[in-house]
């Protein structure tokens, strides 16, 4: 099952106030980047975040699901609290590693 777009607004309109949120439409599904990095996804209509230290302390009792088959778990964002949830994606943010430029052909 893909993700609708209705879903995906839904999820921009809760990120809103943060700078830099974008995403990619990747087989049915959206992958979330912020300020660069990739912090989650939407898969099947679910909003997923990586697990890093500062989503599982933010986030207690988050579920951990797979997004696809043979996919890393990540933490099922169930919480509409635009402050916590900014919180959350600017310390996950934070923990990240920086993205790996691309080799030039």
């Amino acid at each position: 099952m893909s993700s609708t777009d209705q879903y995906l607004e839904f999820v921009l309109d809760l990120l809103g106030e943060l700078d830099d949120v974008a995403h990619r439409k990747m087989m049915g599904e959206y992958i979330l980047y912020y300020r660069g990095k990739v912090v989650g996804g939407i898969y099947d209509d679910r909003f997923l975040l990586k697990i890093m230290p500062a989503s599982e302390q933010l986030l207690p009792g988050a579920l951990r699901v797979t997004p696809y088959e043979g996919a890393r778990e990540m933490l099922l964002v169930e919480l509409e609290d635009r402050d916590t949830l900014h919180d959350v994606i600017d310390a996950v943010w934070e923990e990240l590693p920086a993205p790996k430029k691309r080799k030039k052909k």
